[in-house]
This record gives C-alpha cells, structure tokens and sequence, in this order.
C-alpha cells in the first residue's frame, strides 16, 4: 500500500528565498503522513547549513508522531549547523497547542508570518506563544 496516495497534498509548494528554502506543511500530521513526509524532510536537513521554515499555517491536526518528525528535523539541522523555524503557528491552532501542551513551546523557533523569510519577530523567537488582541499570552 502505497501512503501517499492517501496523503497527496502533505506538502505545498517549496520555494528558496535568499537562501531559506520554504516548505508549506498541510493537513493532518499523523502517523500516516510521517510515513510520507519523513523522507523529504530528511533530505532537506542533511544538507550541512541548510536554513529551513516550515509553514504549518495550513497544518489541521498534529499527534505525537507529527511531532516528532518536527523535532527530528529540528535536530538534523541543528546538528549539521542549520537553522530550523516554524511560521503559521497561530493562536488556538494545532500546531501552537501541542507544542504548549507538551511544554515543547520553547524549542522551536517561532517566526511570524509578516516575517517569515526573515528574522524572528521580537518576542517569538524560541516560544509558540501567541498573543491575543490584548497582549495576553494564549497558546
């Protein structure tokens, strides 16, 4: 049985900007779909220095195994002296949830999506906090 018949549109399209390579993460993140995903994630982080954002704006659902294909892509790149950062983690999204709920929020880079080529807005860096209109933290 062939996964990716079931899990056809993962991946949305992946672009380089200024040497960042931008990947757009969708649907859900199961089991299933790190069966699928887990291959080109490694491909792009073992590359030595490779700069990774991964967009999970569109990501509906995360359990533990999606969580844990982020943290291994996280420490591949690390290890091979890369950057790894999310952007479209939102407030009372999946993604933001379960990173809080598994007090993960503080090891991934969080840029927001105004910055999301560029440098993590102030505040956000390494935290999946996201406030609501009236500054409170509520992710």
């Amino acid at each position: 049985m062939d996964e990716g018949q079931y899990y056809p549109r993962l991946v949305g399209p992946s672009r380089a900007t200024g040497g960042t390579t931008v990947l757009e993460l969708r649907g859900e993140l199961d089991i299933l779909a790190v069966s699928v995903l887990s291959d080109q994630l490694d491909d792009l982080t073992g590359v030595q220095g490779s700069d990774l954002l991964l967009d999970v704006r569109a990501v509906t659902f995360i359990d533990c195994a999606g969580l844990s294909l982020l943290s291994r892509a996280r420490y591949r790149t690390r290890q091979r002296g890369g950057r790894l950062r999310l952007t479209g983690v939102t407030h009372g999204g999946s993604v933001a949830r379960l990173l809080r709920m598994t007090g993960l929020n503080g090891t991934f880079e969080i840029v927001s999506d105004g910055d999301a080529a560029g440098e993590p807005a102030a505040g956000t860096a390494g935290s999946a906090e996201v406030a609501d209109g009236a500054g409170t933290a509520v992710a």
